[in-house]
């Protein structure tokens, strides 16, 4: 993992402190701002949930914390500004009433490299994304239990992170979904790659309407981390239905419902000779709050159309999150192994790298859009 940076100035974790300003929300509520100034902050950072082996984070920032280390300067050499991270609830509770302390501990570690490579952090909770890591009590629970733990869950993390100018937000949990009419029977949606991404809120409505549930348990999850820090921002991450579907509108994110995040997250895959139709489905997250894409990657369109969907939605969104796996461009060319797969991520970076770039050059303020032709 080898990026050059070993012989260059190490900043100081006091100076970098000082440079990772606290993100607030614009007075018109509208665009991201360095706190108490209206001057723009725009995301622009990659997921960082798993290495080249599909290891996550937490199983394997202990024992290999140097890889933690080298990764995080990679990522700040691509010219990102923020990293996506994604807990597992399992590795943070012990027992429904019991957090791990360990693990906590780690996390404080992982925030102060943040703040000494000048990163923050989007914090992503609640995952269940290896089922071997799920405690075997936890299904087993109601739906209220459960929120119980995910609540104490979120309490334990703003507890830990209150204090770091590193941390960007705290996204709830990835890709919550809600019951329909009829009780299901999994908490976790379909399988991709070996993960669970995707997960049930409830398994029954139990009387409520989708919007009183989802309302629910977001105003108890933003409740249990304003316990302890009332001035970082907070959202969830969803998959665009209104994209994916061709129509409708958003459900966490609408008024009735979300009035206790800050911002919308929305996970976008455009597809090849469709940036149209993605564009256009973005309008629809317009709610008067800022919108981050909060993931996106070359996966059904090239490398060029990204960047391109980047320009384009550059008028409606407010950051772009991709993703890292702790592989370099140069590493993945070399490889032999890497195959289609890494010839794509090696492009897709050296083109993340070179847009990040142009931002830069803008002064980190609100990107502009490409003059038509």
């Amino acid at each position: 993992m080898a990026t050059g940076q070993e012989n260059a100035p190490h900043e100081s974790a006091e100076a970098s402190e000082q440079r990772l300003r606290p993100i607030a929300v614009s007075s018109d509520g509208k665009h991201f701002v360095y706190d108490g100034t209206e001057e723009p902050f725009v995301v622009w950072g990659v997921n960082y949930d798993h290495d080249r082996d599909g290891q996550l984070l937490d199983e394997y920032w202990m024992e290999h914390w140097d890889t933690v280390e080298q990764d995080f300067r990679e990522i700040k050499a691509l010219g990102a500004n923020c990293v996506r991270i994604h807990l597992q609830l399992g590795k943070f509770m012990d027992q429904p009433d019991r957090p791990n302390d360990r693990a906590l501990q780690q996390l404080a570690k992982l925030l102060h490299l943040a703040e000494d490579v000048g990163l923050y952090l989007d914090i992503t909770g609640l995952a269940c994304y290896h089922k071997k890591n799920i405690p075997p009590w936890y299904d087993s629970l109601s739906a209220q239990d459960r929120w119980n733990v995910q609540a104490l869950f979120c309490e334990s993390i703003a507890k830990t992170c209150h204090e770091s100018p590193a941390v960007f937000c705290y996204d709830l949990m990835n890709e919550p979904i809600l019951p329909g009419k009829e009780p299901a029977t999994e908490w976790l949606g379909g399988e991709l790659g070996g993960k669970f991404f995707v997960q049930r809120l409830s398994l029954d409505l139990d009387g409520r309407t989708r919007q009183e549930l989802a309302g629910q348990w977001i105003r108890q999850m933003t409740g249990a981390i304003k316990r302890h820090d009332d001035h970082h921002l907070v959202t969830v991450g969803v998959i665009p239905w209104v994209f994916v579907f061709g129509g409708g509108k958003p459900l966490l994110h609408s008024p009735e419902v979300g009035d206790e995040l800050d911002f919308v997250a929305v996970h976008f895959y455009p597809e090849s000779g469709k940036l149209d139709r993605a564009v256009e489905s973005l309008l629809a997250y317009e709610v008067g709050k800022p919108i981050v894409v909060e993931e996106m990657f070359p996966m059904k369109c090239s490398p060029d159309e990204l960047i391109e969907f980047v320009r384009r939605s550059s008028k409606h969104v407010d950051g772009w999150i991709s993703f890292y796996w702790g592989a370099t461009a140069d590493e993945l060319t070399e490889s032999p192994q890497s195959g289609l797969a890494g010839a794509i991520t090696a492009k897709w970076l050296k083109e993340f790298e070179n847009e990040s770039q142009r931002i830069r050059g803008a002064g980190g303020s609100t990107i502009d859009e490409p003059e038509s032709n």
